[in-house]
Protein backbone atom coordinates (compact mmCIF):
# COMPACT_ATOMS: atom_id res chain seq x y z
CA UNK A 1 0.00 0.00 0.00
CA UNK A 2 1.48 3.17 -0.88
CA UNK A 3 2.06 5.97 2.41
CA UNK A 4 2.17 9.56 2.01
CA UNK A 5 2.79 11.99 5.41
CA UNK A 6 -0.07 13.86 4.02
CA UNK A 7 -2.65 14.15 1.05
CA UNK A 8 -3.95 17.25 -0.08
CA UNK A 9 -7.55 16.49 -1.95
CA UNK A 10 -8.10 19.25 -4.92
CA UNK A 11 -5.31 21.10 -6.75
CA UNK A 12 -7.37 24.26 -6.72
CA UNK A 13 -5.73 27.96 -4.77
CA UNK A 14 -5.40 26.16 -0.86
CA UNK A 15 -4.37 23.20 -2.26
CA UNK A 16 -1.54 23.60 -4.01
CA UNK A 17 -0.39 26.43 -1.39
CA UNK A 18 -0.86 23.82 1.46
CA UNK A 19 1.24 21.06 -0.89
CA UNK A 20 4.16 23.63 -0.91
CA UNK A 21 3.43 24.23 2.66
CA UNK A 22 3.50 20.64 3.48
CA UNK A 23 6.53 20.11 1.45
CA UNK A 24 8.84 22.80 2.93
CA UNK A 25 8.08 21.10 6.08
CA UNK A 26 9.31 17.97 5.21
CA UNK A 27 6.34 15.90 4.86
CA UNK A 28 6.00 13.14 1.90
CA UNK A 29 3.14 14.83 -0.28
CA UNK A 30 0.61 14.02 -2.45
CA UNK A 31 -1.82 16.13 -4.03
CA UNK A 32 -4.82 14.74 -5.74
CA UNK A 33 -7.14 16.41 -8.58
CA UNK A 34 -9.78 14.58 -10.46
CA UNK A 35 -9.90 17.68 -13.61
CA UNK A 36 -6.60 17.15 -16.15
CA UNK A 37 -5.58 20.43 -15.02
CA UNK A 38 -4.33 22.18 -11.44
CA UNK A 39 -6.12 25.76 -10.36
CA UNK A 40 -10.16 24.65 -10.20
CA UNK A 41 -11.42 28.65 -10.94
CA UNK A 42 -7.44 29.56 -11.38
CA UNK A 43 -7.57 28.61 -15.07
CA UNK A 44 -8.22 29.87 -18.19
CA UNK A 45 -9.58 28.37 -22.13
CA UNK A 46 -9.55 29.15 -25.77
CA UNK A 47 -12.34 29.66 -27.29
CA UNK A 48 -11.53 30.52 -31.39
CA UNK A 49 -8.82 32.68 -31.29
CA UNK A 50 -9.39 33.95 -27.75
CA UNK A 51 -7.65 32.83 -24.28
CA UNK A 52 -10.19 33.82 -21.56
CA UNK A 53 -9.67 33.70 -18.26
CA UNK A 54 -11.60 31.65 -15.97
CA UNK A 55 -12.38 33.94 -12.99
CA UNK A 56 -9.90 36.15 -11.81
CA UNK A 57 -10.84 39.67 -12.06
CA UNK A 58 -7.21 41.16 -10.26
CA UNK A 59 -5.09 39.54 -7.18
CA UNK A 60 -4.75 42.33 -4.54
CA UNK A 61 -2.12 42.81 -2.29
CA UNK A 62 0.68 41.73 -4.47
CA UNK A 63 2.66 44.76 -4.84
CA UNK A 64 5.98 45.09 -6.76
CA UNK A 65 9.43 44.17 -5.54
CA UNK A 66 10.34 47.30 -3.59
CA UNK A 67 6.70 47.65 -2.19
CA UNK A 68 5.78 44.03 -1.83
CA UNK A 69 2.01 43.11 -0.26
CA UNK A 70 1.71 39.84 1.90
CA UNK A 71 0.69 37.84 -1.20
CA UNK A 72 3.71 38.56 -2.87
CA UNK A 73 5.50 38.11 0.27
CA UNK A 74 4.15 34.34 0.56
CA UNK A 75 4.49 33.71 -3.14
CA UNK A 76 8.60 34.93 -2.41
CA UNK A 77 8.45 32.53 0.72
CA UNK A 78 6.67 29.75 -1.26
CA UNK A 79 9.23 30.01 -4.36
CA UNK A 80 6.86 30.96 -7.01
CA UNK A 81 7.16 34.83 -7.51
CA UNK A 82 9.38 34.85 -10.53
CA UNK A 83 8.09 31.66 -12.45
CA UNK A 84 4.81 34.18 -12.99
CA UNK A 85 5.43 37.54 -15.10
CA UNK A 86 2.81 39.88 -14.34
CA UNK A 87 1.21 42.98 -14.88
CA UNK A 88 -0.59 46.12 -12.57
CA UNK A 89 -4.12 46.44 -13.34
CA UNK A 90 -4.10 50.23 -14.21
CA UNK A 91 -7.06 51.78 -12.04
CA UNK A 92 -9.30 50.26 -8.75
CA UNK A 93 -12.69 50.38 -10.34
CA UNK A 94 -15.48 51.98 -12.11
CA UNK A 95 -18.77 52.07 -10.07
CA UNK A 96 -21.87 52.53 -11.67
CA UNK A 97 -25.18 53.02 -9.98
CA UNK A 98 -28.96 53.68 -11.21
CA UNK A 99 -30.68 54.73 -8.07
CA UNK A 100 -28.23 57.24 -7.00
CA UNK A 101 -27.11 57.98 -10.44
CA UNK A 102 -23.94 57.40 -9.87
CA UNK A 103 -20.51 57.25 -11.63
CA UNK A 104 -17.20 57.07 -10.42
CA UNK A 105 -13.99 56.16 -11.13
CA UNK A 106 -11.34 55.52 -8.34
CA UNK A 107 -7.42 54.88 -8.32
CA UNK A 108 -4.99 52.80 -6.85
CA UNK A 109 -2.93 54.31 -4.11
CA UNK A 110 -4.50 55.46 -0.31
CA UNK A 111 -3.86 58.83 -1.13
CA UNK A 112 -4.71 59.39 -4.53
CA UNK A 113 -8.18 57.27 -3.30
CA UNK A 114 -8.71 59.78 -0.80
CA UNK A 115 -8.25 63.04 -2.96
CA UNK A 116 -10.56 61.35 -5.75
CA UNK A 117 -13.04 60.40 -2.93
CA UNK A 118 -13.04 64.37 -1.74
CA UNK A 119 -13.19 65.22 -5.38
CA UNK A 120 -16.86 63.28 -5.74
CA UNK A 121 -17.60 64.14 -2.16
CA UNK A 122 -16.73 67.31 -0.57
CA UNK A 123 -16.25 66.78 3.26
CA UNK A 124 -15.26 63.12 2.80
CA UNK A 125 -11.40 63.51 3.73
CA UNK A 126 -11.61 63.14 7.07
CA UNK A 127 -13.70 59.84 7.27
CA UNK A 128 -12.14 58.31 4.64
CA UNK A 129 -8.56 58.65 5.92
CA UNK A 130 -10.02 57.42 9.06
CA UNK A 131 -11.35 54.10 7.29
CA UNK A 132 -7.76 53.46 5.79
CA UNK A 133 -5.89 53.81 9.38
CA UNK A 134 -8.31 51.16 10.60
CA UNK A 135 -8.28 48.91 7.51
CA UNK A 136 -4.21 49.06 7.96
CA UNK A 137 -4.81 48.21 11.61
CA UNK A 138 -6.92 45.33 10.60
CA UNK A 139 -4.66 44.10 8.01
CA UNK A 140 -1.22 44.23 10.79
CA UNK A 141 -4.05 42.24 13.30
CA UNK A 142 -4.48 39.88 10.81
CA UNK A 143 -0.79 38.99 9.81
CA UNK A 144 0.09 38.68 13.58
CA UNK A 145 -2.85 36.09 13.78
CA UNK A 146 -1.78 34.17 10.86
CA UNK A 147 1.88 33.88 12.06
CA UNK A 148 0.79 32.30 15.50
CA UNK A 149 -1.21 29.80 13.00
CA UNK A 150 -4.62 31.38 14.76
CA UNK A 151 -3.11 31.08 18.26
CA UNK A 152 -3.62 34.77 19.06
CA UNK A 153 -2.48 36.15 22.43
CA UNK A 154 -5.57 38.16 23.89
CA UNK A 155 -3.46 40.73 25.53
CA UNK A 156 -1.22 40.86 23.20
CA UNK A 157 -4.31 42.12 20.80
CA UNK A 158 -5.75 44.19 22.87
CA UNK A 159 -2.40 46.54 23.75
CA UNK A 160 -1.42 46.52 19.95
CA UNK A 161 -4.45 46.15 17.87
CA UNK A 162 -7.16 47.78 20.27
CA UNK A 163 -9.20 49.25 17.16
CA UNK A 164 -9.43 46.09 15.51
CA UNK A 165 -10.45 44.25 18.64
CA UNK A 166 -13.12 46.64 19.41
CA UNK A 167 -14.79 47.04 15.57
CA UNK A 168 -14.49 42.84 15.17
CA UNK A 169 -18.15 42.25 16.18
CA UNK A 170 -19.45 45.37 14.15
CA UNK A 171 -20.98 45.09 10.56
CA UNK A 172 -19.56 47.17 7.47
CA UNK A 173 -22.49 49.72 7.87
CA UNK A 174 -22.13 50.30 11.00
CA UNK A 175 -18.53 51.31 11.33
CA UNK A 176 -18.80 53.55 8.26
CA UNK A 177 -21.36 55.45 9.96
CA UNK A 178 -19.91 55.80 12.78
CA UNK A 179 -16.90 57.15 11.19
CA UNK A 180 -19.73 59.52 10.29
CA UNK A 181 -18.63 58.81 6.56
CA UNK A 182 -20.86 60.80 4.29
CA UNK A 183 -23.89 58.73 2.33
CA UNK A 184 -21.99 59.13 -1.42
CA UNK A 185 -18.59 57.66 0.22
CA UNK A 186 -20.21 54.80 1.63
CA UNK A 187 -21.75 54.53 -1.90
CA UNK A 188 -18.81 54.70 -3.82
CA UNK A 189 -16.35 52.75 -1.09
CA UNK A 190 -18.81 49.78 -0.80
CA UNK A 191 -18.58 48.94 -4.70
CA UNK A 192 -16.75 45.78 -4.20
CA UNK A 193 -19.27 44.51 -1.67
CA UNK A 194 -20.14 41.70 -4.50
CA UNK A 195 -16.70 40.30 -4.85
CA UNK A 196 -17.55 38.94 -1.06
CA UNK A 197 -20.98 38.12 -1.68
CA UNK A 198 -22.67 39.37 1.50
CA UNK A 199 -24.59 42.64 2.05
CA UNK A 200 -23.16 45.04 3.99
CA UNK A 201 -25.27 44.65 6.83
CA UNK A 202 -23.83 41.40 7.39
CA UNK A 203 -20.85 41.17 6.79
CA UNK A 204 -17.99 41.66 9.46
CA UNK A 205 -15.91 45.47 9.00
CA UNK A 206 -13.17 43.77 9.65
CA UNK A 207 -13.47 41.25 6.21
CA UNK A 208 -14.00 44.15 4.22
CA UNK A 209 -12.21 46.47 5.04
CA UNK A 210 -9.45 43.93 4.78
CA UNK A 211 -10.26 43.00 1.11
CA UNK A 212 -10.61 47.44 0.26
CA UNK A 213 -7.23 48.04 1.90
CA UNK A 214 -5.66 44.70 -0.08
CA UNK A 215 -6.64 46.25 -2.91
CA UNK A 216 -5.78 50.19 -2.74
CA UNK A 217 -2.58 50.71 -0.82
CA UNK A 218 -0.53 48.99 -3.12
CA UNK A 219 -3.33 47.96 -6.27
CA UNK A 220 -3.61 45.09 -7.86
CA UNK A 221 -1.87 42.36 -10.46
CA UNK A 222 -2.69 39.96 -12.86
CA UNK A 223 -0.47 36.93 -14.00
CA UNK A 224 0.40 37.82 -18.29
CA UNK A 225 -1.35 34.26 -18.95
CA UNK A 226 -4.31 34.34 -17.03
CA UNK A 227 -4.60 32.63 -13.80
CA UNK A 228 -3.89 29.50 -15.14
CA UNK A 229 0.45 30.81 -15.34
CA UNK A 230 -0.11 31.14 -11.31
CA UNK A 231 -1.30 27.55 -11.07
CA UNK A 232 1.30 26.05 -13.34
CA UNK A 233 3.77 27.77 -11.09
CA UNK A 234 2.47 26.49 -8.10
CA UNK A 235 2.20 22.78 -9.57
CA UNK A 236 6.11 23.12 -10.89
CA UNK A 237 7.07 24.33 -7.85
CA UNK A 238 5.01 20.91 -5.74
CA UNK A 239 7.26 18.72 -8.76
CA UNK A 240 10.62 20.34 -8.11
CA UNK A 241 10.64 19.85 -3.87
CA UNK A 242 9.40 16.22 -4.45
CA UNK A 243 5.83 16.26 -4.10
CA UNK A 244 3.50 13.72 -6.05
CA UNK A 245 0.59 15.36 -8.42
CA UNK A 246 -2.02 13.08 -9.93
CA UNK A 247 -4.73 14.60 -12.23
CA UNK A 248 -7.58 12.40 -13.68
CA UNK A 249 -7.72 11.06 -10.18
CA UNK A 250 -10.67 11.80 -7.90
CA UNK A 251 -10.39 11.72 -3.77
CA UNK A 252 -13.77 9.43 -3.26
CA UNK A 253 -13.57 8.32 0.20
CA UNK A 254 -11.66 9.50 3.18
CA UNK A 255 -10.95 6.45 5.63
CA UNK A 256 -10.48 6.68 9.43
CA UNK A 257 -9.72 4.99 12.45
CA UNK A 258 -11.07 3.58 14.95
CA UNK A 259 -10.92 6.55 16.92
CA UNK A 260 -12.61 8.91 13.71
CA UNK A 261 -8.95 9.91 12.80
CA UNK A 262 -7.37 10.18 9.33
CA UNK A 263 -5.67 6.57 7.83
CA UNK A 264 -6.28 6.90 4.20
CA UNK A 265 -7.96 7.68 0.97
CA UNK A 266 -9.42 5.96 -1.44
CA UNK A 267 -9.21 6.81 -5.30
CA UNK A 268 -11.35 6.53 -7.89
CA UNK A 269 -10.17 3.23 -9.24
CA UNK A 270 -9.67 1.39 -5.91
CA UNK A 271 -6.03 2.40 -5.21
CA UNK A 272 -5.89 2.83 -1.20
CA UNK A 273 -3.42 5.93 -0.13
CA UNK A 274 -2.08 5.09 3.48
CA UNK A 275 -1.55 8.86 5.27
CA UNK A 276 -2.54 10.26 8.80
CA UNK A 277 -3.26 13.93 7.25
CA UNK A 278 -5.47 14.92 4.94
CA UNK A 279 -5.98 18.74 3.42
CA UNK A 280 -9.52 19.54 1.69
CA UNK A 281 -9.78 21.95 -1.11
CA UNK A 282 -13.22 21.47 -1.36
CA UNK A 283 -16.71 22.16 0.32
CA UNK A 284 -17.00 20.39 3.78
CA UNK A 285 -20.56 19.78 2.73
CA UNK A 286 -18.71 17.45 0.24
CA UNK A 287 -16.54 15.77 2.83
CA UNK A 288 -18.92 14.77 5.07
CA UNK A 289 -21.89 14.26 2.47
CA UNK A 290 -20.43 11.41 1.14
CA UNK A 291 -16.45 11.20 1.61
CA UNK A 292 -16.82 10.14 5.06
CA UNK A 293 -18.46 7.45 6.67
CA UNK A 294 -20.45 8.32 9.61
CA UNK A 295 -19.76 12.03 10.17
CA UNK A 296 -20.39 13.20 13.83
CA UNK A 297 -23.71 14.86 14.83
CA UNK A 298 -21.16 18.36 15.94
CA UNK A 299 -19.40 17.91 12.26
CA UNK A 300 -23.54 17.80 10.62
CA UNK A 301 -24.79 20.29 12.44
CA UNK A 302 -22.05 22.65 12.14
CA UNK A 303 -21.50 22.52 7.87
CA UNK A 304 -25.37 22.79 8.24
CA UNK A 305 -25.33 25.69 9.71
CA UNK A 306 -23.35 27.71 7.77
CA UNK A 307 -25.24 29.57 4.42
CA UNK A 308 -23.73 29.16 0.86
CA UNK A 309 -22.43 32.44 -0.64
CA UNK A 310 -23.08 33.40 -4.25
CA UNK A 311 -23.86 31.01 -7.12
CA UNK A 312 -21.89 31.85 -10.11
CA UNK A 313 -22.88 33.08 -13.30
CA UNK A 314 -19.86 34.01 -15.88
CA UNK A 315 -20.36 35.20 -19.77
CA UNK A 316 -17.30 35.79 -22.10
CA UNK A 317 -17.30 37.68 -25.24
CA UNK A 318 -14.48 38.14 -27.54
CA UNK A 319 -15.12 41.26 -29.63
CA UNK A 320 -13.98 41.56 -33.21
CA UNK A 321 -12.86 45.58 -32.65
CA UNK A 322 -10.25 47.04 -30.01
CA UNK A 323 -11.31 48.42 -26.61
CA UNK A 324 -10.90 51.84 -27.70
CA UNK A 325 -13.37 51.80 -31.10
CA UNK A 326 -16.09 49.91 -28.76
CA UNK A 327 -16.07 52.58 -25.87
CA UNK A 328 -14.64 50.63 -23.79
CA UNK A 329 -13.10 52.85 -20.87
CA UNK A 330 -11.77 50.95 -17.50
CA UNK A 331 -10.61 47.65 -16.79
CA UNK A 332 -13.27 47.39 -14.19
CA UNK A 333 -16.65 47.88 -13.60
CA UNK A 334 -19.54 47.55 -11.39
CA UNK A 335 -23.03 47.86 -12.32
CA UNK A 336 -25.63 48.25 -9.44
CA UNK A 337 -29.06 48.74 -9.50
CA UNK A 338 -28.85 50.25 -6.39
CA UNK A 339 -25.87 51.06 -3.82
CA UNK A 340 -28.05 49.78 -0.80
CA UNK A 341 -26.34 46.55 -0.52
CA UNK A 342 -29.46 44.78 1.24
CA UNK A 343 -31.51 45.68 -1.91
CA UNK A 344 -29.31 44.92 -4.71
CA UNK A 345 -28.42 41.43 -2.54
CA UNK A 346 -32.44 40.88 -2.42
CA UNK A 347 -32.79 41.90 -5.95
CA UNK A 348 -29.85 38.83 -7.12
CA UNK A 349 -32.31 36.04 -5.20
CA UNK A 350 -33.58 35.73 -8.52
CA UNK A 351 -32.67 35.10 -11.95
CA UNK A 352 -36.04 37.61 -13.01
CA UNK A 353 -34.41 40.16 -11.13
CA UNK A 354 -30.90 40.20 -10.55
CA UNK A 355 -29.24 43.09 -13.66
CA UNK A 356 -26.09 43.68 -11.16
CA UNK A 357 -22.55 42.70 -12.37
CA UNK A 358 -18.93 42.85 -12.03
CA UNK A 359 -17.20 43.12 -15.58
CA UNK A 360 -13.46 42.99 -16.82
CA UNK A 361 -12.04 43.73 -19.96
CA UNK A 362 -8.44 42.43 -19.80
CA UNK A 363 -6.90 44.60 -22.65
CA UNK A 364 -7.10 47.68 -19.95
CA UNK A 365 -4.20 45.80 -18.22
CA UNK A 366 -2.79 43.55 -20.96
CA UNK A 367 -3.13 45.19 -24.66
CA UNK A 368 -1.94 42.19 -26.80
CA UNK A 369 -4.19 39.40 -24.64
CA UNK A 370 -6.28 39.35 -27.68
CA UNK A 371 -5.29 39.32 -31.08
CA UNK A 372 -4.68 43.33 -32.95
CA UNK A 373 -7.94 44.83 -33.42
CA UNK A 374 -9.86 42.75 -30.95
CA UNK A 375 -11.13 42.91 -27.21
CA UNK A 376 -12.45 39.95 -24.62
CA UNK A 377 -14.82 40.71 -21.71
CA UNK A 378 -16.20 38.80 -19.04
CA UNK A 379 -19.17 39.60 -17.34
CA UNK A 380 -19.96 38.11 -13.48
CA UNK A 381 -22.96 38.16 -11.20
CA UNK A 382 -24.15 35.62 -8.25
CA UNK A 383 -27.52 34.58 -7.59
CA UNK A 384 -27.99 34.56 -3.52
CA UNK A 385 -30.45 31.54 -3.58
CA UNK A 386 -30.94 28.49 -5.68
CA UNK A 387 -32.49 30.36 -8.12
CA UNK A 388 -31.01 27.80 -11.05
CA UNK A 389 -32.67 24.87 -9.55
CA UNK A 390 -35.87 26.22 -10.34
CA UNK A 391 -35.26 26.36 -14.47
CA UNK A 392 -36.79 23.19 -16.35
CA UNK A 393 -34.14 21.52 -18.30
CA UNK A 394 -36.22 22.44 -21.37
CA UNK A 395 -36.05 26.08 -20.83
CA UNK A 396 -32.16 26.17 -19.57
CA UNK A 397 -30.66 27.58 -23.07
CA UNK A 398 -33.46 29.71 -23.42
CA UNK A 399 -33.04 31.07 -19.58
CA UNK A 400 -28.91 30.79 -20.01
CA UNK A 401 -29.82 33.20 -22.99
CA UNK A 402 -31.81 35.27 -21.33
CA UNK A 403 -29.47 36.39 -18.58
CA UNK A 404 -26.82 36.75 -21.39
CA UNK A 405 -28.69 39.61 -23.18
CA UNK A 406 -29.69 41.08 -20.51
CA UNK A 407 -25.96 41.61 -19.20
CA UNK A 408 -24.85 42.90 -22.52
CA UNK A 409 -28.28 45.22 -22.52
CA UNK A 410 -27.31 46.64 -19.13
CA UNK A 411 -23.55 47.21 -20.16
CA UNK A 412 -24.17 49.05 -23.15
CA UNK A 413 -27.02 51.24 -21.78
CA UNK A 414 -24.68 52.62 -18.97
CA UNK A 415 -21.28 52.88 -20.00
CA UNK A 416 -22.42 53.78 -24.00
CA UNK A 417 -20.12 51.02 -25.14
CA UNK A 418 -21.64 49.31 -28.40
CA UNK A 419 -20.61 45.69 -28.27
CA UNK A 420 -23.65 43.42 -29.11
CA UNK A 421 -22.62 43.81 -33.35
CA UNK A 422 -19.42 42.70 -32.54
CA UNK A 423 -19.56 39.56 -30.73
CA UNK A 424 -17.02 36.78 -31.91
CA UNK A 425 -17.24 33.97 -29.76
CA UNK A 426 -19.06 33.92 -26.42
CA UNK A 427 -19.43 31.33 -23.79
CA UNK A 428 -21.61 31.35 -20.53
CA UNK A 429 -21.31 29.62 -17.42
CA UNK A 430 -24.17 29.15 -15.49
CA UNK A 431 -24.43 27.79 -11.62
CA UNK A 432 -25.25 24.11 -13.18
CA UNK A 433 -21.68 24.64 -14.96
CA UNK A 434 -19.58 25.37 -11.98
CA UNK A 435 -21.65 22.59 -10.23
CA UNK A 436 -20.81 20.29 -13.05
CA UNK A 437 -17.22 20.45 -13.49
CA UNK A 438 -15.78 21.70 -10.24
CA UNK A 439 -18.31 19.78 -8.08
CA UNK A 440 -19.69 22.87 -5.89
CA UNK A 441 -22.94 22.19 -4.11
CA UNK A 442 -25.64 24.48 -6.49
CA UNK A 443 -22.80 25.77 -8.50
CA UNK A 444 -21.37 28.39 -5.68
CA UNK A 445 -17.88 29.78 -6.40
CA UNK A 446 -17.71 31.61 -3.07
CA UNK A 447 -17.81 29.26 -0.19
CA UNK A 448 -19.73 30.05 2.86
CA UNK A 449 -21.35 33.27 3.25
CA UNK A 450 -19.51 35.66 5.52
CA UNK A 451 -21.77 36.44 8.06
CA UNK A 452 -22.11 38.24 12.04
CA UNK A 453 -21.31 34.83 13.73
CA UNK A 454 -19.29 33.22 10.88
CA UNK A 455 -16.89 35.67 9.22
CA UNK A 456 -13.44 36.44 9.00
CA UNK A 457 -12.69 37.23 12.98
CA UNK A 458 -14.91 34.26 14.21
CA UNK A 459 -13.10 31.56 12.22
CA UNK A 460 -9.98 32.49 12.88
CA UNK A 461 -10.40 32.74 15.88
CA UNK A 462 -12.12 29.21 16.09
CA UNK A 463 -9.62 27.24 13.76
CA UNK A 464 -8.49 25.11 16.91
CA UNK A 465 -12.08 24.41 17.97
CA UNK A 466 -12.96 24.13 14.26
CA UNK A 467 -10.42 21.09 14.03
CA UNK A 468 -12.79 18.44 15.06
CA UNK A 469 -11.36 15.62 13.52
CA UNK A 470 -7.53 14.32 14.13
CA UNK A 471 -5.87 14.81 10.69
CA UNK A 472 -8.56 16.85 8.66
CA UNK A 473 -7.91 20.12 7.65
CA UNK A 474 -9.47 22.69 4.72
CA UNK A 475 -8.34 24.89 2.27
CA UNK A 476 -10.07 26.97 -0.10
CA UNK A 477 -12.75 29.29 -0.10
CA UNK A 478 -14.88 27.20 2.12
CA UNK A 479 -12.32 27.33 5.36
CA UNK A 480 -10.84 30.47 7.48
CA UNK A 481 -9.91 32.71 5.31
CA UNK A 482 -13.38 32.71 3.46
CA UNK A 483 -13.40 33.34 -0.44
CA UNK A 484 -11.42 35.38 -3.13
CA UNK A 485 -7.96 34.10 -4.11
CA UNK A 486 -5.94 35.63 -1.76
CA UNK A 487 -7.95 34.72 0.99
CA UNK A 488 -7.69 30.79 -0.51
CA UNK A 489 -4.02 31.20 -0.81
CA UNK A 490 -3.74 32.05 2.59
CA UNK A 491 -5.92 29.33 3.86
CA UNK A 492 -3.54 26.86 2.24
CA UNK A 493 -0.94 28.53 3.83
CA UNK A 494 -2.48 28.26 7.11
CA UNK A 495 -3.44 24.73 6.81
CA UNK A 496 -0.03 23.90 5.74
CA UNK A 497 1.74 24.96 8.02
CA UNK A 498 -0.98 23.98 10.66
CA UNK A 499 -0.99 20.21 9.23
CA UNK A 500 3.19 19.92 9.19
CA UNK A 501 2.86 21.24 13.04
CA UNK A 502 0.30 17.97 13.98
CA UNK A 503 2.76 15.46 11.96
CA UNK A 504 6.11 16.92 14.54
CA UNK A 505 3.66 16.41 17.69
CA UNK A 506 2.51 13.18 16.68
CA UNK A 507 6.53 12.39 16.36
Amino acid sequence: MTKYDAVVIGAGNGGLVAAIRLLQGGLKTLIVEKHNLPGGFATSFRRGRFEFEASLHELNDFGTASNAGDVRVLFDELGVTDKIEWLQIPEAYRVISRAEKLDATMPFGVKEFIDKMESYVPGSRESVTKFFELAEEVRLAQAYTASVNGKADSKYMVANYGNFVRCGSYSVNEVLKTLKMPQKAIDIISAYWCYLGANLNDMSFIHYASMVNRYIMRGAAMPKMRSHEISLALTERIRELGGDVLFNTEAVKILTDAEGGVSGVILDDGTEIQTRHVVCNCAPHVVYGKMIDNPTEEEVRATNARKFAGRGFTMFLGLDRDADELGIENHNYFLYDTMDTVKQYDNMRTIAGNEAQATVCLNRAFPDCSPKGTCMMYFTTLYMSDDWANVKAEDYFKTKDFVANKMIDRFERDTGAKIRDHIEEISVATPMTYARYCGHPQGVIYGYESQYWDGLMPRLQMMDEDYRRRGLRFAGGYSMRLSGYSSAYFSGDISGRQTVGDFKREG
